[in-house]
């Protein structure tokens, strides 16, 4: 490798290793912030009761199955942390569904209420799973990262049908179609990339 193309090397990795832990920084202040202040939780929340913050959620799956597959710990970082912000980014509802808001209770309960090992054990399932994801496709296992995206996604149906009884249906469709969505853009990409 050239002395020039060594220092680009060095430089873009600095630039991803500085972007990944302000982007770590951001999201483990949100975590914090929401676990700290309940008028922000609350606020967060209200926000959240708009349906379309239900539908965007699960379109980021897309972007962490592509930066893992590139390998870019800096595009997962933003990608978790908008991942995370997103529950608020449009305005609360002016109407709002009953299932919704008998959905939202319940994760608000959930989230507020005591923490037991168990609630530890069944919550930690989220980060392994998207870790087991990143994993897989890291190391470029394309069909494994399909099975796990599935499993993801049926995970949190039955988690919410579970937990959320009638009100956990809400989730189904913005859960699907953030599936079948993902699906098509990994499918896409592996054609294109096959052919190239």
């Amino acid at each position: 490798m050239r002395e020039e193309d060594q220092f680009l090397f060095w430089k873009r990795k600095t630039f991803d290793r500085i972007v990944t832990v302000k982007f770590v920084v951001l999201s483990l202040l949100f975590i914090v912030l929401m676990a700290v202040s309940r008028p922000f939780f609350e606020w967060a929340f209200a926000r959240h009761q708009n349906i379309l913050s239900w539908y965007i959620r699960p379109l980021f799956m897309i972007p962490i199955c592509y930066f893992a597959f590139k390998r870019s710990a800096s595009g997962l970082s933003v990608t978790f942390f908008l991942l995370l912000t997103s529950m608020f980014w449009f305005p609360k509802p002016e109407a709002v569904d009953s299932n919704v808001q008998a959905f939202l209770a319940m994760e608000r309960a959930y989230l507020m209420g005591t923490w037991t090992i168990q609630k530890i054990a069944v919550t930690s399932i989220v980060p392994i799973s998207l870790g087991l994801l990143i994993g897989v496709l890291w190391k470029r296992n394309i069909k494994a990262g399909v099975g796990v995206v599935v499993a993801i996604a049926f995970a949190k149906i039955a988690w919410s049908l579970i937990e959320g009884g009638q009100s956990g249906s809400k989730i189904i469709v913005p859960a699907l179609v953030g599936l079948a969505l993902c699906l098509m853009a990994i499918y896409l990409w592996y054609k294109k990339s096959y052919r190239k």
